[in-house]
């Protein structure tokens, strides 16, 4: 039983990815074809998550050309290179099941708003056109003393 908890245990990615159900990610998969190996994003709402350990797996819906696609990722999978959360969501359930029946604006999913310290604590990134940096202003005439005259 040991062997079997070691073997799990090496497989297992350290660095998992801090995300939940509801929210809005790309999931960066490597994709082999023959000799050549290409990462393709995959962008959707992760509606639940499955198992644990190992063997843990979690689903994404996207709407593709208006037809509904789910998919199913392993989470300590050494293909899935990266999640990253693009919006996070505010849900009240395990499962999302029921977005499968809704279209339109009725699969949407409340944005969670999150304060910059949570932001900061929870280690997300920030982009840069997010923070407005003060900017110097120019000087749009010179003064008296500053001419020649």
């Amino acid at each position: 039983m040991n062997e079997i908890r070691a073997i799990e245990a090496a497989q297992m990615k350290d660095d998992v990815d801090n995300f939940k159900i509801g929210d809005t990610v790309k999931v960066h998969f490597k994709i082999v074809e023959g000799k050549t190996e290409r990462i393709q994003i995959y962008e959707g709402v992760v509606i639940a998550f499955k198992n644990s350990k190992v063997g843990k797996t979690f689903m994404v819906r996207k709407i593709s050309y208006g037809v509904g696609v789910e998919r199913v990722f392993p989470l300590h999978s050494p293909r899935v290179t990266k999640v990253e959360v693009v919006r996070p969501g505010k849900v009240r359930r395990a499962k999302l099941y029921y977005i499968r029946d809704k279209i339109g604006k009725g699969a949407k999913i409340k944005e969670l708003i999150v304060s910059r310290k949570a932001k900061a604590s929870a280690n997300l990134t920030i982009s840069p056109a997010a923070i407005k940096e003060p900017v110097d202003p120019a000087p749009a005439d010179l003064g008296p003393e500053d001419s020649d005259d």
